[in-house]
């Protein structure tokens, strides 16, 4: 192999590399389905379309916020990780969501250990 050729596949595999990581950083982190879907109803953020991309209200207070596209869902993922932090205890095989004054909303079972283990990484609970 010419020298030529080698630069040129080494290019090559250095801008796949490259977009790989970038795909990497950019995804959002891993969620159970079933009890994160259950957990949303129940968070105060949601996001909102708008012409320039998506917007990040509090449905509590009405704040917005508007990250770029590149951050929207990083920004949603640490917003739901702070409430999470305040509102969600785990009671023996259920997930207690709590409201504004520390009583319980609504319960969840946990289902498996993936699910219990998702709410020790995630929510840090």
């Amino acid at each position: 192999m010419s020298v030529k050729k080698g630069l040129i596949f080494g290019l090559l595999f250095g801008f796949l590399a490259l977009g790989y990581i970038a795909m990497q950083r950019a995804t959002p982190a891993h969620k159970e389905e079933r009890i994160y879907k259950a957990i949303k109803v129940y968070s105060p953020y949601q996001l909102e379309k708008r012409m320039g991309g998506l917007t990040i209200i509090n449905t509590q207070t009405g704040d917005k916020e508007k990250p770029s596209a590149a951050e929207v869902l990083h920004r949603l993922d640490e917003l739901d990780k702070e409430w999470g932090k305040s509102h969600l205890r785990v009671d023996g095989s259920d997930l207690l969501i709590l409201g504004e004054n520390n009583q319980t909303i609504v319960k969840i079972f946990i289902q498996g250990e993936k699910e219990r283990e998702f709410l020790r990484s995630f929510y840090g609970i």
